[in-house]
Protein backbone atom coordinates (compact mmCIF):
# COMPACT_ATOMS: atom_id res chain seq x y z
CA UNK A 1 0.00 0.00 0.00
CA UNK A 2 2.64 2.31 -0.39
CA UNK A 3 2.26 3.89 -3.54
CA UNK A 4 -1.48 5.13 -2.16
CA UNK A 5 0.46 6.82 0.43
CA UNK A 6 2.60 8.50 -1.83
CA UNK A 7 -0.11 9.79 -3.70
CA UNK A 8 -1.86 11.02 -0.61
CA UNK A 9 1.31 12.71 0.21
CA UNK A 10 1.54 14.17 -2.83
CA UNK A 11 -1.85 15.78 -3.10
CA UNK A 12 -1.34 17.26 0.44
CA UNK A 13 1.98 18.60 -0.62
CA UNK A 14 0.07 20.38 -3.72
CA UNK A 15 -2.41 22.00 -1.13
CA UNK A 16 -0.04 23.28 1.08
CA UNK A 17 2.06 24.79 -2.09
CA UNK A 18 -1.07 26.33 -3.25
CA UNK A 19 -1.78 27.88 0.46
CA UNK A 20 1.71 29.21 0.59
CA UNK A 21 1.08 30.71 -2.54
CA UNK A 22 -2.42 32.32 -1.57
CA UNK A 23 -0.61 33.95 1.52
CA UNK A 24 2.20 35.18 -0.25
CA UNK A 25 -0.25 36.31 -2.68
CA UNK A 26 -1.95 38.38 0.08
CA UNK A 27 1.27 39.62 2.19
CA UNK A 28 2.57 41.21 -2.02
CA UNK A 29 -0.96 42.82 -1.90
CA UNK A 30 -1.64 45.61 -4.72
CA UNK A 31 -3.23 44.90 -8.39
CA UNK A 32 -1.10 40.93 -8.26
CA UNK A 33 -3.41 39.93 -5.30
CA UNK A 34 -6.73 41.80 -6.98
CA UNK A 35 -5.87 39.51 -10.06
CA UNK A 36 -4.90 36.18 -8.96
CA UNK A 37 -6.73 35.64 -5.16
CA UNK A 38 -9.75 34.45 -6.11
CA UNK A 39 -8.42 31.70 -8.67
CA UNK A 40 -5.74 30.88 -6.03
CA UNK A 41 -8.51 30.24 -3.42
CA UNK A 42 -10.79 28.15 -6.21
CA UNK A 43 -7.30 26.20 -6.99
CA UNK A 44 -7.10 25.48 -3.41
CA UNK A 45 -10.22 23.97 -2.75
CA UNK A 46 -10.79 21.75 -5.55
CA UNK A 47 -7.16 20.05 -4.51
CA UNK A 48 -8.48 20.01 -1.04
CA UNK A 49 -11.10 18.45 -2.36
CA UNK A 50 -9.25 15.79 -4.22
CA UNK A 51 -7.40 14.79 -1.40
CA UNK A 52 -9.76 14.55 0.81
CA UNK A 53 -11.67 12.53 -1.86
CA UNK A 54 -7.62 10.04 -2.23
CA UNK A 55 -7.81 9.95 1.77
CA UNK A 56 -11.55 8.30 1.80
CA UNK A 57 -10.71 6.16 -1.15
CA UNK A 58 -7.44 4.69 0.64
CA UNK A 59 -9.25 4.23 3.74
CA UNK A 60 -12.19 2.55 2.34
CA UNK A 61 -9.33 0.09 0.64
CA UNK A 62 -7.71 -0.60 3.52
CA UNK A 63 -10.79 -1.00 5.35
CA UNK A 64 -12.10 -4.03 2.53
CA UNK A 65 -9.01 -6.25 2.66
Amino acid sequence: MAWQYIVLGLSMLAVAVVLFWGVITMARGGEYNAKWSNKIMRYRIVLQGIAILIFVVILTLASSG
